[in-house]
C-alpha cells in the first residue's frame, strides 16, 4: 500500500484535464482496502473511489483522497449445463473481461465490447451499449461497507438497476466500495442483434461472438475518439426519455427523429441527435468541443481546462432545452 501526494490526474482520466488530487492510493486486496480505510489520510479527508477514470470530469483539483482498486482476477465459481458463473476483481479492465469471455465462449458480454473502464464501475454505472446492459449478466456484487469495514453482498435485485443507474449511485459518501462482481454467462450461443449495426449479422452463417465484437469495435471506432489521442469520457449525456405526447409533437416537425421505446410508456431519443440538430456540431468553448463524428461526446483538443468543459456542457443543455424542450442530463460523473 502506497499513498501518493499531490498526484496528477491527467494521465489516469480519459478527459485528460490538468487537475490533481491531494492523495492517491491503490490497493490489490480486500485487506489492503481495509488498511487504507484506517489511515489518517483517509479518515481526515473527503474521499472518492475511482475506476478507469473514463467517466469522470474533475472541475478543479480534488482536495481529498482518491482510491483505486488493483484487485485483478477472474475465477470460475460455478457452472451447470447452460451457464457459467465468474467472479471478477473490481480492478480488471472491463474490455479485458469481455475478451476473456469470448476466448472461452461464454456468451452475454460481447455487446459491451470496447467500453472503457473497469469491472467495479460496470456494476455501479450499469454500463450498456448496442442493445445490452451489464445488469442482464450480473448475479451478485461484492463490496466493503466503509461504515463498518465488513464485506457485504448485493443480489441483482438489490442493486436496483435502471438506465445507467444503481443503488450504489445513491448511497451517502460512497458507502459501498465494490471489490468484485459475479457474472452469469451462457454456455450456449445466444445473440442480441436488435441494435441497428448488428441487424445485418442475423443471417450470417456461423455467426460468432468475435463477429459481433469486431462489428461493435468498428462502429465505435468510427464514431468515438480514441482517448489515448483525444480526451473525452465517451458519451457525456444520457439519452433522454420523454412522454409519448411530447415525442409526437416533436415528430410532427422533425419527421426523421430517431427514437426507441423506453420504460413506463416513454420514448427515448438520442441525445447526440438533439445536440447536432440544435446546431452544436463542432461547437467549441476554449479547448472543449462537440465531437463532430458523434455529438454525444465532449472532446478535449489538448488544451481544454475544466472551466471550458463545464461551460460547454451547460451551453449544450441550455440550447437543447430552448430548442426542443428537453433537458439533458450528464452520464459523466462531474466532480
Amino acid at each position: 500500500m502506497k499513498i501518493l501526494e499531490n498526484f496528477p490526474l491527467k494521465d489516469i482520466t480519459t478527459m485528460h484535464l490538468d487537475v490533481r488530487c491531494k492523495y492517491f492510493a491503490e490497493y490489490s486486496t480486500v485487506e489492503g482496502l481495509r488498511e487504507l480505510l484506517d489511515t489518517q489520510q483517509y479518515r481526515q479527508n473527503r474521499s472518492l473511489h475511482i475506476g478507469g477514470g473514463s467517466n469522470l470530469v474533475f472541475t478543479r483539483d480534488f482536495d481529498g483522497m482518491l482510491l483505486h482498486s488493483r484487485i485483478h482476477y477472474i475465477s470460475q465459481i460455478g457452472t451447470n449445463a447452460d451457464t457459467v458463473t465468474l467472479e471478477v476483481g473490481a480492478g480488471v479492465t472491463w474490455d479485458d473481461f469481455v475478451k476473456y469471455c469470448i476466448e472461452h465462449e461464454f456468451y452475454g458480454a460481447e455487446n459491451l465490447s470496447g467500453i472503457p473502464g473497469e469491472v467495479g464501475a460496470s456494476a455501479v454505472q450499469n454500463i450498456g451499449s448496442y442493445g445490452a446492459e451489464v445488469c442482464n449478466i450480473i448475479n451478485r456484487v461484492n463490496c466493503i461497507d466503509i461504515s463498518t469495514g465488513q464485506v457485504c453482498h448485493f443480489s441483482n435485485d438489490e442493486c436496483q438497476y435502471a438506465y445507467r443507474d444503481s443503488i450504489f449511485k445513491h448511497q451517502p459518501a460512497q458507502r459501498y466500495i465494490v471489490t468484485s462482481v459475479e457474472y452469469v454467462l451462457s454456455l450456449k450461443p445466444q445473440f442480441t442483434l436488435t441494435y441497428g449495426p448488428l441487424k445485418s449479422l442475423a443471417d450470417k452463417p456461423g455467426l460468432s461472438m468475435r463477429d459481433v465484437r469486431e462489428t461493435i469495435i468498428s462502429v465505435r471506432n468510427s464514431k468515438l475518439p480514441d482517448p489515448s489521442q483525444t480526451g473525452s469520457v465517451g458519451s457525456f449525456f444520457k439519452n433522454p426519455a420523454i412522454p409519448s405526447q411530447q415525442f409526437a409533437e416533436l415528430a410532427a416537425t422533425y419527421t426523421t427523429i430517431p427514437h426507441y421505446p423506453a420504460a413506463n410508456g416513454l420514448v427515448k431519443v438520442p441525445a447526440g441527435w438533439l445536440i447536432e440538430n440544435a446546431g452544436l456540431k463542432g461547437h467549441c468553448i476554449g479547448g472543449a468541443y462537440v465531437y463532430p463524428k458523434q455529438c454525444l461526446v465532449i472532446a478535449n483538443n489538448g488544451n481544454a481546462t475544466p472551466s471550458d468543459v463545464v461551460a460547454l456542457y451547460k451551453h449544450i443543455t441550455q440550447v437543447v432545452n430552448d430548442k426542443f424542450g428537453i433537458e439533458l442530463h450528464p452520464e459523466a460523473n462531474i466532480i
